[in-house]
């Protein structure tokens, strides 16, 4: 971490102004296509594996149907499945440079996500509002030691190195569209960062969940 803090082109902060990457006002300029794509797949919330289905590496952050997940890149693997059930998502996304992981990120009502962090610095975390409970202050992220809250329509960046947890206290599911993109960095880092996530593409951490995806997308189709 301290490495690829010090070769960093951008804050090491907990949170990160919009402004850091360009792609947030391009979500936010097509949150209402996304959105409506990822009401007409949660016509069949049943059909949405929880994050540990998918990705068992999960199992102590996510229990039970609290925490589902609809992905379409998993460190720049396409889930072709998916994929095909969203163009309009699929098409803005393909615009973005540096796009590692995106999926959608639904937590249930009454759901705490217990404190974790992500395995690695070379990426930076992006949410984009989708469908966000009315009472916003009784649902919210801690990174670090700050709080903050979602909007529908607005994207949040952090660096989820950093100790975060997340509670959604209201009686509404919250739906964000999840992405991770490559941190900025100087040459030095850049070229450490790329060896670095080649590890993480070969590794199960990555393969795991693609196989296990490509599995029940297969289950879904014999239904």
């Amino acid at each position: 971490g301290a490495f690829q803090s010090k070769h960093s082109k951008i804050p090491n902060t907990p949170f990160l102004p919009n402004d850091t990457f360009s792609c947030t006002s391009l979500l936010e300029n097509h949150w209402k296509l996304i959105r409506d794509e990822f009401e007409a797949i949660w016509l069949e919330p049943q059909d949405i594996p929880s994050f540990h289905q998918i990705s068992p590496d999960q199992s102590r952050i996510s229990k039970g149907e609290n925490w589902k997940t609809f992905a379409f890149y998993i460190f720049g693997s396409p889930v072709e499945e998916n994929c095909k059930t969203c163009p309009e998502t699929v098409r803005v996304l393909s615009q973005i440079e540096g796009l590692q992981n995106a999926w959608f990120s639904i937590l249930a009502p009454g759901y705490k996500v217990p404190p974790h962090r992500g395995p690695t610095k070379a990426l930076v975390r992006c949410h984009l509002g989708l469908r966000i409970p009315i009472i916003e202050e009784k649902c919210w992220i801690r990174v670090g030691d700050e709080i903050r809250y979602w909007s529908e329509g607005r994207c949040m960046l952090f660096d989820d190195t950093y100790e975060h947890e997340v509670e959604n206290g209201t009686a509404e599911y919250r739906a964000v569209l999840f992405i991770d993109l490559d941190r900025p960095m100087d040459r030095l880092g850049s070229t450490f960062n790329r060896l670095l996530l080649s590890m993480i593409q070969a590794s199960h951490y990555v393969k795991e969940p693609l196989a296990n995806l490509s599995e029940w997308n297969k289950n879904l189709k014999r239904k």
